[in-house]
């Protein structure tokens, strides 16, 4: 939500460092200026104060970089990070979006642990529970996380090639598996029908951090009814819910221009 008032300082300063992370130690005054279209007077100013205090230093050929003191608080920061609390908030707000049942999930070698969960309205009672161990290839919330992995490390989890089955639905052995972990790449989300539990359908997106790295999933569960009516709409917001958790988590998505 937009604040009544505002404080124009802080906003251009905001664009300032911005500006300088993109292009660490290529930028000097004249270019920031021309860039942000402030004027050369506005621009020292900012500069003079964020190096100041240490939110920027300048460069050998007067470019600037982030400096000491952002370290500092973005490590502050990722100490105080903590991905249950941030999915509790998070959930809810999607729950009240689509009102069926959120999950989190994280894999421990080919099973899906699941820790959380946020319920919608939904008379829906789901199979799995906070801290229980699902197949991770029968669940969407275990699949988009295995989709990080090549072939031979899938080979490795589950090097009997055969899967067992949950249902009659669920991925007959690797080579399928590996087709479906491809389409999720691709798609950065993916959708699983009746696999793990009969009547039951999923969509589930990837969360990282600051690394890049695959930490975790979460999903939406309904009844086949709801499916049909807010496939599209879950498969939306999952993703939004995801990148939300990846923008707290410290991921910065490197295909984005912010």
């Amino acid at each position: 939500m937009e604040p009544k008032y505002r404080v124009p300082a802080i906003e251009k300063a905001n664009l300032v460092l911005n500006l300088i992370s993109r292009e660490p130690a290529q930028l000097r005054l004249i270019d920031i200026t021309r860039s942000l279209e402030f004027s050369k007077s506005t621009v020292h100013s900012l500069l003079g104060t964020l190096e100041y205090l240490g939110w920027i230093v300048k460069d050998k050929g007067d470019t600037y970089s982030l400096g000491p003191s952002l370290g500092a608080l973005s490590a502050a920061y990722f100490r105080q990070f903590n991905i249950l609390q941030s999915f509790y908030l998070e959930a809810a707000k999607s729950v009240n979006r689509i009102n069926e049942n959120i999950q989190l999930g994280i894999l421990d070698g080919g099973n899906v642990v699941y820790l959380a969960k946020e319920e919608g309205n939904s008379p829906v009672r789901l199979v799995t529970d906070p801290g229980m161990n699902f197949p991770a290839y029968a669940a969407a919330i275990g699949k988009i996380q295995l989709s990080q992995y090549n072939y031979p490390q899938l080979e490795k989890l589950y090097p009997e090639r055969q899967l067992e089955g949950k249902t009659p639905y669920t991925v007959k052995d690797i080579d399928e598996l590996w087709t479906q972990l491809e389409s999720a790449r691709r798609k950065g989300y993916i959708c699983e029908t009746q696999e793990g539990s009969l009547g039951f359908f999923c969509v589930a997106a990837p969360i990282y951090n600051r690394e890049n790295r695959l930490i975790a999933g979460v999903s939406f569960t309904m009844l086949e009814n709801s499916w049909n009516v807010k496939k599209d709409e879950a498969c939306e917001e999952i993703i939004n819910l995801a990148q939300r958790l990846s923008i707290q988590a410290g991921y910065i998505n490197p295909l984005v221009n912010n």
